[in-house]
């Protein structure tokens, strides 16, 4: 049912997944893929990135990973035991990734459309792409557009304090800002996102706050709303 209603390119089940297991992930992931294309004001078809997006329960993920995003495959995988909260991030990659030929001319295969703009990657000129890049000025800059934003800077941090680089990556970034805008939605699913207020990774500031957090979120609503509106005029 989720595969025909979505037109998913395909849905994999683990081996070790019961059916009991299988029926009770579907539900939750069918209401949570329901809820985001609410809160989108989208279509199935932005949902499943026009058929391109695939699904793995229970298989294809990483060792310890709850929800992984593959772009070579891509494939959205969620581990059996997943705990809630993980689908609007990882969704967010994936449509980064599907974007990015769209918004930006010769990009690699693997390339996102967020670090394509940070990398000053030459635009496609449409008034979409317009808005979305509006959205990544916003989660990476300061409004005057010259300085790297509050958000980056404490996510600069938490790598700096771990030894890494993760958490200050634009895709990164971006799946976590646009964690923080569905969250703020009026329809809540805890399936769907949960922890950009009140958990440990946003009282180190690495989801939106304040100011900054209400003008991506005005700016995510413009763009998915018109793109919404553009992909219903599509199917009509």
């Amino acid at each position: 049912m989720i595969r025909r209603q979505f037109d998913f390119r395909s849905i994999e089940i683990g081996r070790w997944v019961t059916n009991t297991e299988r029926d009770r992930a579907a539900e939750l992931f069918h209401d949570a893929l329901c809820d985001l294309m609410l809160i989108l004001q989208g279509t199935e078809t932005l949902i499943s990135l026009r058929g391109s997006l695939a699904l793995q329960y229970g298989t294809g993920g990483r060792p310890g990973v709850s929800a992984h995003y593959d772009p070579r495959q891509r494939s959205f995988a969620l581990a059996k035991n997943a705990g809630p909260g993980s689908i609007a991030h990882e969704w967010f990659h994936a449509f980064d990734h599907y974007i990015a030929p769209k918004c930006f001319h010769n990009v690699p295969n693997s390339a996102f459309a967020s670090a394509a703009w940070l990398a000053d990657a030459s635009p496609i000129q449409h008034p979409l792409n317009q808005r979305l890049i509006a959205c990544f000025r916003a989660i990476l800059l300061q409004p005057n557009g010259q300085q790297p934003s509050a958000l980056f800077h404490h996510s600069a941090a938490m790598d700096k304090a771990l030894g890494q680089l993760y958490y200050s990556k634009p895709e990164e970034l971006c799946a976590r800002a646009f964690e923080a805008f569905v969250q703020d939605a009026s329809i809540k699913n805890h399936f769907l996102v949960k922890g950009t207020k009140s958990s440990p990774e946003a009282e180190r500031g690495l989801y939106p706050q304040g100011e900054q957090r209400e003008r991506i979120n005005a700016l995510l609503s413009d763009y998915f709303i018109t793109l919404g509106s553009a992909l219903s005029r599509t199917r009509g």
